[in-house]
């Protein structure tokens, strides 16, 4: 399976840096869509991520209409993640996706409105308790990613039972 996860415009460089070492822990592609918030060299990032970043695949791209264009969302199992989702993110089926991109917003803003409203039927959303905005950006996509690899039964990734032996 290929996951992509897609950071748009993300602000905070501690949350890309941990969501770059669950991607480096999955096998999952990071995209990241400008403009950052930071410089991707910046301390904060690497720190976070430690010494995975050896270990991660980063396509970066120049602005999110660039990406759509490459990434065409009706051509790919595409979800947009947002607290307005029209679905639970453990409805879709993935089982059978061989290649997933699943989208995050900036920190303070989200996902682009009209690009919610053009592809509701791919919305996904974190269930959780009214009147709070969200939840953190890397928490949120822990979540996700790992829900797909469950019901992929952790394909690809390393069983525990070795250890055990």
């Amino acid at each position: 399976m290929k996951l992509n996860v897609v950071l748009v415009e993300p602000e905070i460089p501690q949350n890309t840096g941990n969501i770059a070492r669950t991607c480096a822990a999955v096998g999952a592609k990071l995209h990241l869509v400008h403009p950052l918030g930071f410089d991707i060299s910046e301390k904060a990032v690497k720190r976070a991520g430690l010494d995975y970043w050896d270990k991660l695949k980063i396509e970066e791209h120049k602005d999110f209409n660039k990406f759509l264009e490459k990434y065409n969302p009706i051509e790919n199992n595409m979800f947009f993640v947002t607290t307005k989702g029209k679905q639970v993110y453990s409805e879709p089926n993935y089982r059978e996706m061989e290649e997933i991109f699943v989208l995050f917003g900036k920190e303070t803003k989200g996902l682009p409105e009209d690009i919610l409203l053009k592809y509701l039927e791919k919305t996904i959303r974190i269930p959780m308790r009214p009147n709070l905005r969200s939840l953190n950006l890397s928490n949120a996509v822990a979540i996700v990613v790992y829900d797909i690899f469950r019901q992929k039964n952790f394909e690809d990734l390393e069983e525990i039972s070795k250890y055990f032996d």
